[in-house]
């Protein structure tokens, strides 16, 4: 990445993915599971359920919930965060297709 000053400050523009940027190992995974969490915060939100009412819905503990609310999403798997969304009443859909670089990357698109 290119550094440069601003005002004094060095500042170097970013991958499209902070946890990357910080050089923290599976990259990628922690970036799919915020995504998907930041969905799950909304929908909760957006439903106006309290964390018992959410965590009984989604299947897991208030105190698993309680951590998600916090930005702690540690303890769960990518696949049980889909199953948390599927049983707030969202769809996911997994798209698979050809890359031309020779790794493919794994991408989250909220509709």
């Amino acid at each position: 990445m290119k550094k440069r000053v601003i005002d004094g400050v060095e500042v170097q523009r970013s991958s499209g993915n902070v946890f990357a940027d910080l050089g923290l190992p599976d990259a990628d995974k922690l970036k799919i599971k915020s995504g998907l969490v930041i969905e799950i915060r909304k929908a909760i939100r957006q439903q106006e359920l309290t964390q018992q009412e959410a965590a009984k819905r989604m299947g897991i503990t208030q105190p698993k919930v309680s951590d998600m609310m916090r930005g702690d999403f540690s303890n769960l798997s990518e696949r049980k965060l889909m199953d948390c969304l599927n049983r707030l009443g969202y769809d996911i859909e997994i798209k698979v297709r050809p890359t031309s670089d020779p790794v493919g990357h794994v991408m989250l698109a909220i509709a």
